[in-house]
């Protein structure tokens, strides 16, 4: 690709012109040397400039989209949590009852449906048939406006964690000190709350690092559908735009989201489960 479709797309700049750019952005700098140049801006927390948005810096389309995508996703991951682990304890409770065939069943839907068929469904009955709630928009982060992006962006996430809870836990209640508890006489309550549910939700903690990643960076559709100025429609339109700093700059924050997360879930792994400390 040429240098003048990197900054103007199709068009053709006058030779004059092209070399005040490459100037601005040092491109007629060694290879390496604009390298470790952009690594040195890094480090100082400067994605540097938008070729699209003229009057903006990356530091500032990503300030002002990224507290949208984080309200939402700690909303819709909080959801999905809770959600999710009731699901699948309630489902290992009731083992091959009519509510595990339900939860299951709901959560294989979860599963299978995804995300641009889920948000205009819900769009096309709550906003537009019962008229519950608004189509989108996003008004500052109201909750009746977080509600049908939310759902949409959990769904999934629900589904999953549920099984994964469901199959872990009835693992756990065939244990043997599961079966010593019971022998005491122990209230099943007590039981599932105190003995239970803490190993039951070793598999589900591993799982949340990456959910929690995906849920906050991986709402390009979610974002799109509903009309929300987070990362992800940034991203899209910055892919759009050939915008290609901005592009690179939300990879590389995807990235930097991955590895912290899943640093803090190997941090809690170790919290709740003492056998894995070093």
């Amino acid at each position: 690709m040429h240098r003048e479709a990197l900054f103007t797309g199709e068009r053709t700049l006058p030779p004059e012109v092209m070399a005040n750019i490459e100037a601005k952005y040092h491109l007629n700098d060694p290879i390496m040397t604009q390298y470790f140049n952009y690594l040195k801006q890094l480090a100082h927390g400067d994605f540097g400039p938008s070729f699209k948005y003229k009057d903006y810096s990356v530091n500032d389309l990503v300030a002002s989209s990224f507290p949208v995508s984080a309200k939402l996703g700690f909303a819709a991951f909080f959801l999905a949590v809770v959600l999710g682990v009731s699901a699948g304890v309630i489902a290992a409770l009731k083992q091959n009852t009519k509510w595990d065939f339900a939860v299951m069943g709901v959560a294989m839907t979860g599963v299978v449906i995804p995300s641009f068929v889920v948000a205009p469904l819900l769009v096309m009955i709550f906003a537009i048939t019962l008229h519950w709630l608004p189509g989108g928009g996003w008004n500052g982060g109201a909750l009746q406006y977080m509600i049908l992006p939310m759902v949409a962006l959990s769904l999934a996430y629900i589904a999953s964690i549920a099984r994964i809870t469901r199959g872990s836990m009835i693992e756990v209640l065939h244990s043997n000190f599961i079966r010593t508890a019971r022998a005491k006489g122990l209230p099943m309550r007590r039981i599932i709350l105190r003995h239970a549910l803490k190993p039951a939700l070793l598999p589900v903690l591993s799982y949340m690092g990456p959910a929690f990643v995906g849920i906050i960076t991986g709402s390009m559709v979610i974002e799109t559908i509903y009309g929300l100025p987070g990362i992800g429609q940034l991203f899209v339109n910055g892919a759009l735009n050939r915008d290609y700093s901005l592009v690179l700059s939300l990879t590389i924050l995807v990235g930097a989201l991955t590895i912290l997360f899943n640093a803090i879930v190997d941090v809690l792994y170790a919290v709740i489960d003492p056998k894995i400390r070093y």
